[in-house]
């Protein structure tokens, strides 16, 4: 089941873990490509660094998941699923630029959290 998550904290989350995050797109394939990039945040969208493996899975299927990972200690990690609205060609070796819109976003209990607890949480504060 799918659940809608409201967006607003989702800034506040980001600025807490960091910028740097785990990028999951999908090639022709159909396997998932996944990378570490680093995020900068331009409004409600945010905008990745990407090499051409990932530009060019994103220009085909558009469709991409953030990962930040919980830190250490902590019970939640920070899962952002969305769509790339635009994909900026680079050198041919070299990286360009994607961006992403947010279209859900959750917290995500890690598998060897302490004590109990809900497997989601909202972004929200």
């Amino acid at each position: 089941m799918t659940v809608k998550v409201d967006l607003a904290g989702l800034g506040e989350r980001i600025d807490e873990l960091g910028p740097a995050a785990f990028l999951v797109t999908v090639g022709g394939d159909g396997r998932p490509h996944v990378v570490s990039v680093r995020v900068d945040r331009d409004g409600e969208r945010l905008t990745i660094p990407a090499g051409r493996t990932t530009r060019a899975n994103l220009a085909a299927r558009p469709v991409a998941t953030l990962l930040w990972p919980a830190p250490a200690g902590a019970d939640y990690s920070l899962l952002v699923d969305g769509t790339a609205a635009g994909v900026e060609p680079g050198e041919a070796a070299g990286e360009g630029l994607v961006t992403i819109v947010p279209a859900s976003a959750i917290l995500h209990r890690v598998a060897d959290a302490t004590g109990g607890g809900p497997t989601c949480l909202p972004v929200t504060p």
